[in-house]
């Protein structure tokens, strides 16, 4: 079975035989956080050497690039004004097409995917084309294909977003009708199981476990474990079938910040699903305001 949007994912084959086209800008948004939520990697990382002509987009940094300056939480969606003159800077016109690719450093700690999947759920939903690396910097590294340490600078433009791309994230309000309505919208935790059970530690607030009614895909289940490439499509469709998610009506995925969730959303938009909004707050928010439902299944045992 194929994907039903196979444009949102290149391979590093194409990209590496497309990278002289006028039209195209590359952006490594890869993740090195400290414990302030502060962005490495474009010291440790994208300086070491990246794909030729590729630029650096602080995404993963808690008041990144495609972050909301203004609001308390880290990694906000972004103002549209703020997001076009990112844009306009980086080069990105009507006309571009966005490649996004990301290295995961740290075994277990960076996840490259859900960067690469965050940035996408943004650039898509303001109107920008983009696609996704498959496999990431060391799929690229893997087909020996060049590397450059190069600083590369993309001509400014005047990019203007087709929308503000809101309808793609849902807010505490949303969550909380979608829990008097599971037959219409489906709430997903695609955090790790034992962070759904309320088996570790509480990192992202005060509280432990999930939103109450929300079942668990954890996006690193997406993910082929030996390539860190997607899932294929018939592997992908037979996951998210498992629970009938492709069929639901309406998706809001959730995760800690915001960032994990879009891998989930990001996979069900690639097998075709339409209607599905990321919790932008997530348990940064959610877990730290007791007035809102929460379960802990492990302290029932």
């Amino acid at each position: 079975m194929e994907y039903k949007n196979p444009a949102y994912l290149i391979e590093a084959e194409w990209l590496e035989a497309n990278l002289q086209q006028k039209h195209l800008r590359v952006f490594d948004v890869t993740g090195m956080l400290t414990g302030k939520l502060e962005n490495l990697a474009e010291e440790k990382h994208f300086k070491q050497g990246h794909i030729p002509g590729a630029t650096f987009l602080d995404v993963a940094s808690a008041k990144g690039v495609l972050s909301d300056p203004a609001n308390p939480l880290p990694w906000m969606w972004p103002q549209k004004e703020q997001f076009e003159q990112l844009m306009s800077r980086c080069g990105v016109t009507a006309d571009s097409h966005v490649i996004l690719y990301a290295a995961s450093p740290r075994a277990g700690i960076d996840s490259g995917i859900m960067w690469c999947t965050r940035a996408w759920w943004v650039l898509h939903h303001m109107g920008v084309k983009c696609s996704i690396l498959n496999g990431g910097w060391e799929q690229w590294l893997a087909g020996d294909h060049p590397v450059s340490t190069e600083v590369s600078i993309y001509p400014s433009s005047s990019f203007q977003a087709n929308h503000d791309g809101l309808h793609a994230i849902a807010d505490k309000t949303q969550i909380l009708q979608a829990q008097d309505s599971r037959d219409q919208t489906r709430i997903v935790d695609a955090l790790s199981p034992s962070s759904y059970r309320g088996e570790s530690k509480p990192i992202y607030g005060s509280r432990k476990g999930h939103i109450t009614g929300a079942e668990n895909l954890p996006f690193s289940e997406l993910i082929d474990t030996a390539t860190g490439k997607f899932l294929d499509g018939a592997a992908l469709n037979a996951r998210l079938q498992e629970n009938g998610l492709l069929s639901a009506e309406r998706i809001i995925t959730y995760c800690g910040g915001g960032i994990g969730a879009t891998v989930n959303a990001f996979c069900l938009a690639l097998m075709g699903h339409e209607n599905i909004s990321v919790y932008d707050g997530s348990l940064f928010e959610w877990a730290s305001d007791h007035s809102l439902p929460m379960t802990d299944p492990s302290s029932c045992t």
